[in-house]
């Protein structure tokens, strides 16, 4: 054994030159204690305070010392020792153990990172440290996330939020909240992942951890990046890259080049997308990090496939195929797959294409299963049932442990009473004693009995006094929930009555379709349209959130712009806009609560061919001759902003024959298709140029259809509502 441990204090010396002097000051005096103590635990204690100042910048040094660790801790475990020393020993190998699946995980070797998650659990669950058992926990759950299992990753996370809610560990507790984020965002529910995201950046600001927040910084910048909002993604990829830097941690930095790459990727900037991933690819190789090397290589690879450079496509391609393949990837290998597929039949070699594309359905297949899908929504409301039940039933069991303590009570001081009336009689003549004593035993059994049948009735009692509450409250929830739907379907009716209708619609608007399909029964969404002064006013807008809250935000919005024109006598969009911001901040203020809620809008005035246009954040898109061309609205919203700034008005010229198109975000924001990915707007200008010779009735049946296609068994997950005019 002390030859084996004088290897590893040999081994890490290469790393040291990469710390500070003052680091290595520390080293140096750490490694003469090593070397003169006379004690496991000073041993050990030394390995993990070196291991604390190394672990970002040296990932091979952090292996070896926490295999030192867990390694001396086990020697010492299957000694004969004292329980605070078992304590320590177990406490240290657990985080040891937890520390090496982190290193198997970046090294993409995945069955042993859950090993190694799986062992430290169980070390820590030993002492009962259950800030060690959330960590492993959790950590086990990513990789059962990474690798497309999601039932048997939110199963983890919830575990690991239940323990940490129990202990109130708040570290624990926003690790979970970060994880369900992420579960959240991948099953396309951005609104509960930024609910858990936010959560979670609130705990991690108020304990300061910057690793943390950094974390939450990249989740959060993801996912307006999806929705377009570029200017919010790259703050906050700037402030999740400064802390990367400040703690010097490679693999966090690599991770934030690469949402740069992909953000920019998004926008259309492939020459400052490629110098991000390249950056990112660097720092990868260099640590090690496979599962990062895959996915790199696969977004350089969509890049040179797009700009039709098949053959350096199809090398990166396969390289992250390859990497995927050897990892046990099913997202990363499904990834590649589909594009070597396209890019093997750009080559013209469709054997090895048609290979390519029945390992990507394979793979498709695997992790889009219906079942996989609706065990995670089933795991995420079971741990919030079982929450409920397990506090309603540990209530209960105090109830029941008082009742059986008191009856338990009784029954000795019955006891004591009888002996000593047998104790008296005993003294009595023998024969007398007998008789007397089988008539307390008649007695006795005959008191048994009735008090047997008295908690038979009372238990029927009270069985059938809980199935008449039972049948109350289940009559009562069937009229509160009939109250509920009458409510809703009634405030369907009254949001019904603010939009146009169709009659007057086509009036004024003869070649012209609305797709209008509200997530729920009330929407967040309307269509809007005034005739003022041979002006056509029309507007396509989404208010925030839908269902009721966003049905009553609609009513506020849509209030806003009738007085705009009504009341103000105004027509031009832009001046509309700024005064219907206004009006509905006013309305907003009357509330003692700060309210933010507000619209996205697409407003339109037209007369004659002369279009005037103003937007907020949501564009207009006119097609001309096969192509489209796109006015970009003012990236800011109806309703509260940091630098509001007025709406701009833009004028185009029509020619016969343009179609124009305004539409809210629920149709491109759409999850479906093959992969569960959105549609995208890039797919619905195809889908628009595709069809431009049909009249506008037939365009908006074909738009409604290749919505529910792509949509599948999917939950729609906003309203959607779309205009097309043709002129």
């Amino acid at each position: 054994m002390k030859n084996l441990l004088y290897i590893f204090l040999v081994l890490p010396l290469a790393g040291i030159a990469q710390i500070s002097a003052g680091k290595q000051a520390k080293v140096d005096s750490l490694q003469q204690v090593i070397k003169m103590a006379n004690d496991d635990s000073i041993v050990v204690k030394s390995w993990i305070a070196w291991d604390n100042m190394i672990y970002a910048i040296d990932p091979d040094l952090d292996f070896v010392l926490n295999y030192k660790i867990d390694s001396l801790c086990s020697v010492n475990l299957n000694k004969n020792l004292s329980n605070s020393a078992r304590f320590f020993f177990h406490k240290a190998q657990g985080n040891a153990l937890n520390v090496l699946g982190i290193v198997f995980n970046q090294r993409g070797d995945y069955s042993k990172a859950i090993d190694y998650y799986t062992k430290s659990f169980t070390s820590q669950e030993k002492i009962g440290n259950k800030k060690g058992m959330v960590n492993a926990i959790n950590n086990a759950g990513f990789i059962y996330q990474k690798q497309g299992n999601f039932a048997k990753a939110v199963n983890h996370y919830a575990k690991g939020l239940n323990i940490a809610e129990e202990i109130g560990s708040k570290k624990g507790i926003s690790d979970s909240y970060n994880n369900l984020g992420l579960i959240n965002y991948e099953q396309g529910d951005y609104f509960k992942a930024i609910d858990y995201y936010t959560k979670c950046l609130a705990i991690r600001e108020e304990i300061e951890d910057k690793r943390g927040m950094g974390s939450c910084f990249n989740n959060i910048g993801i996912i307006y990046s999806d929705q377009g909002d570029f200017e919010k993604t790259f703050d906050y990829y700037t402030k999740s890259l400064k802390i990367a830097e400040e703690l010097g941690d490679e693999s966090f930095m690599a991770n934030t080049y690469n949402n740069f790459g992909a953000a920019y990727q998004r926008k259309g900037n492939n020459v400052k997308a490629i110098d991000y991933y390249t950056k990112s690819l660097a720092i990868q190789e260099s640590i090690g990090d496979q599962n990062g090397m895959s996915s790199t290589l696969n977004n350089i690879g969509n890049i040179h496939y797009e700009q039709n450079d098949y053959v350096e496509a199809k090398n990166y391609s396969l390289r992250a195929l390859n990497i995927a393949q050897k990892i046990g990837m099913p997202l990363k290998t499904q990834n590649a797959s589909q594009v070597l597929s396209l890019i093997y039949q750009k080559l013209g070699n469709y054997k090895e294409g048609l290979a390519m594309y029945q390992l990507y359905i394979n793979m498709r297949d695997s992790i889009l299963s219906e079942a996989n899908q609706k065990e995670v929504i089933r795991q995420e409301y079971k741990y919030q049932y079982e929450k409920q039940a397990d506090s309603t039933a540990i209530e209960q069991l105090k109830k029941d442990e008082l009742a059986l303590a008191e009856e338990k009570r009784k029954e000795d001081i019955a006891t004591k009473e009888n002996e000593k009336n047998n104790l008296i009689i005993g003294s009595g003549a023998g024969g007398l004693g007998l008789v007397l004593l089988f008539t307390v035993f008649v007695v006795n059994r005959l008191r048994i009995t009735r008090k047997q049948k008295d908690i038979i009735e009372t238990q029927k009692s009270e069985v059938e006094e809980q199935k008449g509450v039972v049948e109350k409250a289940h009559e009562q929830l069937e009229e509160k929930n009939t109250e509920i739907m009458d409510s809703i379907a009634y405030a369907k009716r009254i949001q019904s009555a603010i939009l146009p209708p169709t009659k007057l619609v086509k009036e004024y608007l003869s070649e012209s379709f609305i797709l209008y399909k509200p997530k729920d029964i009330v929407a967040g969404d309307f269509y809007w349209m005034e005739h003022k002064d041979n002006q056509v006013l029309f507007a396509a807008a989404d208010c925030t959130g839908h269902g009721v809250p966003g049905a009553m935000v609609s009513v506020i919005c849509n209030n806003g712009l009738n007085r705009s024109v009504r009341e103000y006598g105004l027509t031009d969009p832009g001046e509309i806009l700024d005064k219907t911001r206004e009006v509905v901040i006013q309305e907003f203020e009357k509330s003692e609560e700060e309210v933010k809620d507000g619209m996205d809008i697409a407003l339109c005035s037209l007369e004659g061919t002369n279009l005037k246009y103003a937007g907020a954040n949501n564009p207009l898109w006119i097609i001309r001759n096969g192509e489209i061309l796109e006015t970009k609205a003012n990236k800011q919203p109806i309703g509260k902003y940091i630098d509001p700034k007025p709406f701009t008005t833009h004028e185009v010229q029509l020619q016969k024959g343009d179609s124009i198109y305004i539409f809210s975000d629920g149709y491109v924001d759409q999850f479906g298709g093959e992969k569960g990915k959105k549609f995208k707007p890039a797919n619905l200008r195809k889908l628009l140029l595709s069809f431009q010779d049909q009249s506008m009735e037939n365009q908006k049946e074909l738009l409604d259809e290749a919505f529910e296609t792509w949509r599948g068994d999917l939950e729609q997950i906003d309203d959607v509502c779309m205009i097309g005019v043709r002129v």
